[in-house]
């Protein structure tokens, strides 16, 4: 499902934020991507979603070389990824429903189905009965679980997080993360980006530790999860 090989990544200002990492997760896998700020996360996730290309290197998604897919082919390719972001990205002029119907009225579905999906997802995400509220009448969990349920709507096969609980209390946090559990075990692949070392200790999930650029550990192939230093 994802395949990095020896990815580097420097900026246009210089800064080298990935220096030859290697690691792949199988589809199915789950694993939290750590380190300080500055270690390359959410690089790591902007590759993943082709917001950002490779310097050099290889980075496969679904066995698609992200270097070779062309910027009119971007959307269709991100259809397969539910992005979620720590700063939830609503649109507050937006009822709740409409947030989360918003990528699906970009993919043209039809009204009814667009409908169904959105209540279902509302529904796994516990905000059913917010669906007309608009995102400021609703809290700080609650708008990053509306976040959520728009990441889903669209039944992706890959769902990957930039610090979704980095604004939450600890008992927010661990819902918002046992949410993330419930969509692995239906088969979503599931990568997060986090700092949270102590709720990610309690969910006894892998990690892929970054620093300075560079993966620091490896993990366990059985798990469907591997990497190189």
């Amino acid at each position: 499902m994802i395949h990095f090989e020896n990815v580097y990544k420097r900026y246009p200002s210089g800064r080298e934020a990935l220096k030859g990492i290697s690691f792949q997760m199988e589809k199915g896998s789950i694993a939290f991507l750590t380190g300080p700020s500055g270690a390359g996360k959410s690089t790591v996730l902007k590759l993943i979603a082709l917001i950002e290309r490779p310097s050099r290197g290889t980075v496969l998604i679904n066995s698609q070389n992200t270097s070779r897919i062309r910027r009119r082919r971007i959307p269709y390719f991100r259809r397969q990824i539910g992005t979620i972001f720590q700063d939830h990205k609503l649109l507050y002029d937006r009822t709740v429903f409409d947030n989360v119907a918003l990528p699906l009225v970009i993919s043209r579905l039809q009204h009814r189905e667009i409908a169904r999906r959105v209540r279902a997802s509302l529904d796994q995400v516990g905000l059913l009965q917010h669906e007309q509220q608009l995102p400021l009448g609703l809290s700080a969990g609650e708008q990053q679980r509306v976040g959520i349920a728009r990441a889903i709507a669209s039944r992706p096969e890959l769902v990957i997080a930039d610090e979704p609980t980095g604004n939450l209390d600890p008992a927010l946090s661990l819902e918002i993360m046992q949410l993330f559990m419930r969509f692995n075990e239906v088969g979503v692949t599931v990568l997060i980006a986090t700092h949270d070392l102590k709720l990610i200790d309690r969910l006894g999930q892998n990690q892929f530790k970054l620093l300075d650029g560079k993966l620091m550990n490896g993990l366990d192939d059985s798990l469907g999860i591997a990497t190189q230093a």
